[in-house]
């Protein structure tokens, strides 16, 4: 249930009766609808409350929902916030998103944005899509044996026919490259959109009067910010969506080094499908124990 809370008063100026009075209309003020989707472990949370708190801070009526998810990944929740400017009422603001609605879309993950689509919150010729080209596999995609990811290359397609307007890279990479969260480079993507009425110096003192983690965060939100001003999107090709096949080194005694070299051997012996997972396997039980474990 809404509550409206009464509006405020205000001093109403003199009027001289003698002059007639004229109907004025105000202009429209537009309700900025924008939705935040995210996976556990992302800092969603962290994103809603510095949009919400940048935009209250710089003359902007602001209200921020969610809801939560218990499954995929973690739990995918979905923030949704709605604000305007401060005409000295209170507005009465929606608590979710709804289909066709919503202006501006960040997504943390590739699949995220792929359930948005679906679920009708992208509108061609309304929505911007800011989204992240990285993966957070789900649990349909572990269970399958061998190589079981989605194609983001389709999702991305979809992307392009359904948004006003498409900003997509990797955000993740981004952050991890700078010490931080996936939060920081959504903060970042959004500011160089330009979507929002608030200039970057207003974005980068929001991260700052948060108080945590502000150095790492503001060079992650910078490197995003300038990837979104030259309209960033890097489409990974359907083959490259596999997680890349990395050497690994061993540093020890020369037993285990020719244990391990031995192990290896063995891997790549297997059918090529499953030397991937077989590879990487093998190094985090090592990694967890010993050779001899592995």
């Amino acid at each position: 249930m809404n509550i409206q809370a009464k509006p405020r008063k205000r001093k109403q100026p003199a009027r001289n009766s003698s002059v007639p009075r004229r109907a004025v209309r105000k202009p429209d003020v537009r309700v900025i609808k924008l939705a935040v989707l995210a996976v556990g472990g992302q800092g969603g949370g962290v994103l809603g409350n510095w949009i919400v708190d940048l935009a209250q801070e710089n003359g902007y009526v602001a209200q921020s929902t969610s809801v939560a998810g218990v499954a995929q990944r973690t739990g995918a929740t979905i923030y949704y916030i709605e604000m305007m400017p401060d005409e000295g009422r209170d507005p009465v603001f929606a608590l979710s998103p709804a289909p066709g609605d919503v202006d501006i879309l960040i997504a943390a993950e590739m699949m995220e944005a792929g359930r948005a689509i679906m679920r009708g919150f992208v509108t061609p010729g309304q929505t911007a899509l800011i989204a992240s080209t990285h993966r957070a596999l789900a649990v349909s995609e572990k269970v399958v044996p061998g190589d079981g990811i989605s194609q983001s290359a389709d999702v991305m397609d979809a992307a392009r026919k359904a948004s006003r307007r498409l900003i997509a890279f990797d955000m993740d990479a981004v952050a991890v490259a700078h010490g931080s969260v996936i939060s920081a480079s959504a903060f970042g993507a959004l500011c160089g959109s330009k979507e929002l009425p608030f200039t970057r110096a207003q974005f980068e003192e929001t991260i700052r009067r948060s108080g945590r983690g502000v150095e790492t965060s503001l060079k992650a939100f910078a490197v995003a910010c300038k990837r979104a001003e030259s309209g960033g999107e890097d489409i990974p090709a359907s083959k490259a969506l596999a997680p890349a096949q990395s050497a690994i080194m061993l540093a020890g005694p020369d037993a285990d080094v020719a244990a391990w070299q031995r192990l290896v051997a063995r891997v790549e012996a297997l059918p090529e499908p499953v030397i991937h997972m077989a590879s990487n396997g093998l190094a985090k039980v090592v990694d967890f124990q010993d050779v001899a474990y592995g």
